[in-house]
């Protein structure tokens, strides 16, 4: 072993990197980073510029490769290489930083709807003026038996997962005004997410125009969920509006927040004009 040159052995390695001295055995038996020198009695020593390498090793690491992909990139890699393989990385690493923030954004849409939902007055109606908003409509299931409606709103979250569209808000059930008048207020004609305002063409997007809008809450299961639609409706002849347009459901309080659906409230917005 040269006398002028600095060595470490594994311990010292191994502090200096970080990491423990099995670390360093391992990263040996399998070859991808071996000491530079090995004494008579099988003790281990690295050489200062093996932490530029051990740094690379770690950095790739960081990025996804197994020590495999990694052994053999270091093996086999040329400029060339090296920059297909970074530009590769450095696109995998911008859509996991993407992912990542939407589901910060998700968890953070969820947290404030929570919190909302603790502030609810269930005993009283409202009119409210409504921004402009973006959905995402499901396929059409006017009418669909109650087994393929469970096979649509799977579908539903399926896409909207696949597409990145979920951002945290609670899936809703659109009600024509054809249904509203006949009272078949379990009969959706799409299910809908509520997306930021999109940057490309959906075709199943759907905005609901800015306007006016009659909302309750419906506490409790769905199956009874008709008692609230009665005395919604009765309360908009009584403030002298009319519906002119659809209802919106939007299932702000379930299974995440609370256990039981007697507890699960449901948000009711209706599309009203004043009477004539």
């Amino acid at each position: 072993m040269e006398q002028t040159k600095k060595w470490f052995t594994t311990g010292e390695f191994a502090q200096a990197c970080g990491v423990k001295k099995q670390t360093l055995f391992h990263y040996d038996a399998i070859g991808l980073l071996k000491p530079e020198h090995k004494n008579a009695n099988g003790y281990r020593y690295y050489g200062i510029q093996q932490t530029e390498l051990f740094s690379v090793i770690d950095m790739l690491k960081d990025i996804g490769m197994s020590l495999y992909e990694i052994k053999d990139f270091l093996h086999f890699k040329s400029p060339e290489e090296a920059i297909e393989l970074l530009t590769e990385k450095q696109q995998a690493m911008h859509e996991k930083i993407a992912n990542m923030q939407r589901t910060v954004q998700i968890i953070e849409n969820k947290r404030l709807q929570i919190e909302a939902s603790l502030h609810l007055d269930f005993s009283t109606f409202s009119i409210e003026q409504l921004p402009e908003e973006y959905y995402v409509l499901s396929e059409n299931i006017l009418n669909c038996s109650d087994k393929a409606f469970a096979k649509h709103i799977m579908a539903f979250i399926r896409y909207t997962r696949k597409k990145s569209l979920d951002i945290g808000h609670p899936i809703g059930g659109l009600i024509k005004p054809a249904q509203l008048s006949r009272a078949d207020y379990w009969n959706y004609a799409h299910f809908y997410m509520r997306i930021a305002k999109p940057t490309t063409t959906l075709t199943a997007l759907h905005i609901r125009e800015a306007g006016c809008f009659a909302v309750g809450y419906h506490q409790g299961s769905f199956r009874n969920i008709h008692d609230t639609y009665k005395q919604l409706k009765a309360w908009i002849h009584a403030e002298k509006y009319v519906i002119c347009g659809n209802s919106y459901e939007e299932f702000v309080v379930d299974e995440v927040s609370v256990t039981g659906e007697e507890n699960y409230v449901t948000k009711i917005m209706i599309q009203v004009k004043q009477q004539c």
